[in-house]
């Protein structure tokens, strides 16, 4: 029994391949029978010429280019570098052992200092927007 999906198929079938309403069914039973099979049937159904193209096709080789690419190119994050500065500042004025030992180590990033003998690192991260 043929429901409404397969009757649009046979019938474009019929339309687009010229085919006779028995021809499109038999084309699509013979596709169906092919979609339930796994791969080691439909390779033991090729022959030898036609896994030669496949095998040929699925392993072409693809046209390097000339140049070398370059890395991106990323704008300069003046607001995360306002921030850095001024975090390092506050940081500075309110103990003076990080103006002795603490340095701005990325200027939008990151910020390295030792304090009571110990050694830290502030990172700043800024946040994508959520996906709606």
């Amino acid at each position: 029994m043929i429901n409404m999906v397969d009757e649009k198929r046979v019938s474009e079938l019929m339309k687009k391949l010229d085919l006779s309403r028995e021809e499109a069914l038999e084309l699509l039973a013979e596709d169906t029978k092919v979609d339930k099979m796994d791969i080691g049937k439909v390779n033991n159904d090729l022959s030898t010429e036609q896994r030669k193209v496949i095998s040929k096709m699925t392993r072409a080789d693809r046209k390097k280019s000339d140049k070398p690419r370059k890395p991106a190119e990323r704008k300069p994050n003046e607001l995360k570098r306002e921030i850095i500065d001024d975090l390092f500042t506050f940081m500075c004025t309110n103990w003076p052992e990080i103006a002795k030992n603490g340095n701005i180590s990325n200027i939008e990033r990151q910020i390295d200092f030792d304090l009571d003998g110990k050694s830290f690192s502030l990172t700043l991260t800024e946040h994508r927007k959520a996906k709606k």
